[in-house]
């Protein structure tokens, strides 16, 4: 156990004890703004659907059922426009976190196999690395990288935890350049239907990819855009040629998603209103805590989309936490995401408008 764990760096989350005891202690409570862990209630059209797939005594399938693959590439072609999609190129997964972690060993990388992600970016993208023995390193574009040996490319907009966002342009020449020199690309997109300023665009957009997907797949997670953080329920789309050995792999695994959150996974995108309410509500807790950000001194970068706001006191970020912990708000070190994060902190959008309204007040 100790071969595998010893590859791992410390849980980052960790640090944030002694910080998170000092907000919980302001008198009015605290206001966790770090984790980003979605507070809103899961909407009823989803719960029925969860509810009335209760009596699942059988197991379910890795590439779930005909109705599931229906609604995914629905979603697809609907809201990403995408062209073309059918069942092979799409594949359900158990959360994102957990493909992206797994996919490196799942792909049979290795030693002297090279994985590639943002300088600011999620730390389970460098998790699935080293959990398969890999390298790893980052960039700040991608097509400036050495080409040998580069086997997996990941690609992250909107950012986690920037909030920037790759035009068309950007995205349709990283591709260009991938599939040039046979790098494997994939496009986290989990944030994609939480634009502000800006649209983000899949790399499954025909006019990026020119009506192929070869060499291409994106990630989409239902945790954000209807507060299904807690059903594990996200999704693959693109190259069959990828998908179908990962579907294999996934069979032999076990990895499948339970038959009721499948259930639900079809009313959620199988709908749009519920995806507007909740953005309506993020669109509001964030005007708030931005304009109270900026009042208390602070600077803004990126944020064009996405549930974070990325800002900075041009100070360490642990000086920034411990201050705002003073104050009982929460929020996460952007050295978490890697050293150019060092003077950033990332500040989340999910808590309740009573909780946003007394981070507001305080700051």
């Amino acid at each position: 156990m100790s071969a595998v764990s010893d590859r791992l760096p410390a849980f980052p989350w960790d640090k944030l004890t002694p910080f998170k005891a000092t907000a919980a202690a302001h008198p009015d409570g605290i206001v966790d703004l770090s984790v980003g862990t979605p507070v809103d209630p899961v909407p009823e059209l989803i719960q029925k659907a969860l509810v009335d797939a209760a009596d699942s005594p059988g197991y379910p399938t890795v590439w779930g059922t005909p109705e599931l693959r229906d609604a995914i590439t629905g979603w697809v072609e609907r809201r990403l426009g995408a062209r073309d999609v059918t069942h092979r190129h799409v594949l359900p997964i158990v959360g994102s976190k957990e493909l992206v972690a797994w996919l490196p060993t799942q792909l049979g990388l290795g030693p002297g196999d090279r994985v590639a992600y943002p300088r600011l970016a999620y730390p389970t993208y460098e998790v699935g690395a080293r959990l398969a023995r890999a390298e790893y390193e980052v960039y700040d574009d991608p097509t400036e990288l050495g080409p040998k040996g580069l086997k997996l490319l990941w690609l992250n907009s909107p950012s986690n935890p920037t909030g920037k966002v790759l035009s068309k342009a950007e995205l349709t020449r990283i591709v260009a350049w991938a599939r040039e020199h046979g790098v494997l690309l994939f496009s986290d997109e989990c944030y994609l239907e939480l634009g502000w300023e800006a649209d983000p665009v899949s790399v499954l957009h025909p006019d990026v990819n020119g009506g192929s997907y070869d060499g291409i797949v994106s990630v989409h997670s239902l945790s954000k855009r209807s507060n299904l953080a807690g059903y594990r329920a996200a999704f693959l789309a693109g190259d069959p040629a990828v998908l179908g050995p990962l579907l294999e792999i996934r069979k032999h695994g076990g990895m499948m998603t339970s038959a009721p959150t499948q259930a639900a996974v079809v009313a959620a995108l199988s709908d749009d209103e519920h995806v507007r309410v909740q953005r309506e509500r993020y669109a509001s807790r964030r005007a708030l805590l931005r304009e109270a950000l900026l009042s208390h001194g602070f600077r803004i970068e990126h944020s064009e989309a996405s549930l974070y706001l990325w800002a900075t006191r041009g100070e360490s970020c642990w000086d920034t936490v411990a201050h705002l912990a003073e104050q009982g708000i929460l929020v996460a070190p952007g050295d978490f995401y890697g050293t150019a994060g060092a003077e950033f902190v990332r500040v989340a959008l999910t808590a309740t408008d009573e909780r946003i309204a007394a981070a507001v007040r305080r700051l």
